[in-house]
């Protein structure tokens, strides 16, 4: 009895280790974008990692304090990260099939690869006129874009604390029209201004309603 219940728990972990084992990992690079390339890695129970780095800051930003680098942990919502790996395990995906090679404008090269128990692939497109694959990269263009504001958010807590007015007004605004997504991903900043009196009123009021939205 007891080397029965043992082989169906053994059963039961082995599914279960191998959706743990599952990764989807996004690579993108805009030379017009600063910082110029980002590497996302998303794993089923929500939790990754960013890293952002490179490139030249635009002429127009030269004023702006912005971050030369991102690296940290984070952490998405269970829906989007379901989201993400429903669409990226599809066969077309897997096999490569995503750029459109129509003249469109450049958008960035979006590299999403996948990896699991049951298959590894990728593909790099630009455009993709398969929609899914198109909102997908977009998606996670917002969210790498998200993570980006974030640190220049506590960058600008620490060295311009006035420049968070219109820092975050943008996150606001962004948000609204779907440029920035999973606003969950950066709340550790947003709490921290909401409950910093140092900080101007309506920038702690903008961090509590950006809070509200990400589920806080």
């Amino acid at each position: 009895m007891k080397i029965a219940l043992a082989f169906m728990a053994l059963l039961v972990a082995i599914p279960a280790r191998g959706e743990s084992d599952a990764m989807v990992r996004v690579d993108f690079s805009n030379p017009g974008l600063y910082p110029a390339q980002w590497t996302l890695v998303i794993h089923p129970d929500g939790s990754g990692h960013f890293h952002a780095e490179g490139g030249n800051k635009p002429d127009d930003q030269d004023a702006m304090i912005s971050p030369a680098k991102v690296d940290r942990d984070v952490n998405l919502s269970g829906d989007f990260v379901n989201h993400v790996f429903s669409v990226a395990h599809e066969s077309r995906i897997l096999h490569g099939k995503c750029e459109s090679h129509l003249k469109v404008a450049f958008q960035g090269w979006k590299k999403i690869s996948y990896s699991g128990p049951d298959g590894v692939g990728g593909c790099e497109f630009n455009y993709s006129t398969d929609k899914d694959i198109q909102e997908l990269g977009d998606s996670l263009v917002a969210v790498g874009s998200t993570l980006i504001e974030g640190a220049r958010l506590e960058l600008l807590l620490q060295h311009d604390p006035l420049g968070l007015d219109k820092a975050i007004q943008y996150v606001v605004e962004a948000s609204d029209d779907g440029r920035l997504q999973q606003i969950c991903a950066i709340r550790d900043i947003l709490e921290r201004l909401q409950d910093d009196p140092h900080v101007l009123e309506r920038v702690r009021k903008r961090a509590r309603m950006l809070l509200a939205r990400a589920g806080s």
